[in-house]
């Protein structure tokens, strides 16, 4: 049997995602099982999100580099 992986999903939407859960769960008319399978998926999704952060602060850390000398420079300088 072959396993077929998912594609991942975009920061944007993992986002809109985790945010559609949380509002299911502050509702508070789910399940306990419901509830906990949320959760499991809010982690997992809370998780890509970070991955993906992570990601774009290499990125921006890489654009950063000047000279071969890797200057970290705060987000707000370098829209100046």
């Amino acid at each position: 049997m072959t396993v077929k992986k998912q594609s991942p999903i975009s920061f944007e939407a993992a986002l809109m995602e985790l945010e559609a859960l949380v509002g299911q769960l502050e509702q508070g008319e789910l399940s306990l099982e419901e509830a906990l399978q949320r959760f499991e998926q809010g982690v997992g999704l809370v998780r890509t999100c970070q991955n993906a952060l992570q990601a774009a602060e290499r990125t921006v850390s890489r654009l950063a580099e000047r000279d071969g000398v890797l200057e970290i420079v705060p987000f707000d300088e370098t829209a100046g």
